[in-house]
């Protein structure tokens, strides 16, 4: 589903009455080359201002300027209701209204989370690495509520088909969890092809979380909808958020 205004995907769960979510796509933005035309990523090469161009476009939708992160990678979490600017995390949550939790991707995995009550919010940005050191955990840690009560989306990233990866990235999973070898099919060349959206699904089970949502959206394989760094190299970024209603509406 798309909105009229901008080409933004509205994640398919059913949160509480009044947790609003969306996830930009590649299109209806200013940027040209690689970072046509929404990239919403200010540390990829593209014009500063048309980035800032993209952001505002996004930020017409939006009850504020979004809590955008300095992502690397990792697992660290922040109240985005506190953040500073371009905090140096790779998620966070809120319990104020109006406080929008932002990550960006282009094959990474984006996992959004409310409470079963519309209390709390939070983004993920879960790349492999931040997938493997405990990005969801430690985002569900933080969030306060129970796992049970927890509901999770996962949004688009690189699909198995086509992300190839080496001994080093399996065995960072499967030494945690021997179960995590049914999510990795021999590739060419001596390679693994993982599976990312299976990968978080265990861990978030594993965590207690039951209703999840989303997952199978490839970024590699849609040139025309998504940004993907392994396709292109170089890319622009795009976005996945959610919020609570300022106003409560459901």
């Amino acid at each position: 589903m798309t909105t009229p205004a901008l080409p933004v995907l509205i994640p398919d769960w059913t949160p509480p009455p009044g947790v609003r979510s969306l996830v930009t796509t590649r299109q209806g933005g200013c940027s040209v080359g690689p970072y046509a035309s929404l990239n919403l990523g200010i540390a990829v090469g593209d014009a500063p201002e048309r980035v800032a161009d993209n952001r505002a476009r996004l930020q017409a939708l939006l009850p504020a300027a979004p809590s955008w992160l300095r992502q690397v990678h990792g697992a660290r979490v922040v109240n985005a209701a506190l953040a500073g600017l371009l905090e140096e995390a790779d998620a966070s949550f809120t319990t104020a209204r109006g406080v929008v939790c932002i990550v960006q991707m282009a094959d990474c995995l984006p996992v959004l989370f409310s409470g079963a009550d519309g209390s709390v919010v939070a983004a993920a940005h879960a790349g492999w690495r931040g997938l493997a050191a405990g990005v969801l955990e430690r985002t569900i840690e933080a969030m306060g509520a129970p796992p049970s009560s927890v509901l999770a989306w996962l949004g688009p990233a690189i699909g198995p088909r086509h992300f190839e990866v080496g001994d080093d990235v399996r065995e960072a999973f499967t030494a945690a969890n021997p179960m995590a070898t049914r999510h990795f099919e021999p590739g060419a060349r001596g390679k693994w092809k993982a599976d990312l959206f299976a990968l978080a699904r265990q861990r978030l089970a594993a965590a207690g979380i039951t209703r999840i949502s989303g997952g199978g959206e490839c970024t590699f394989s849609d040139d025309r909808r998504f940004f993907s760094h392994r396709r292109d190299g170089v890319s622009g970024r795009m976005a996945a958020m959610v919020w609570i209603d300022p106003a409560g509406r459901a």
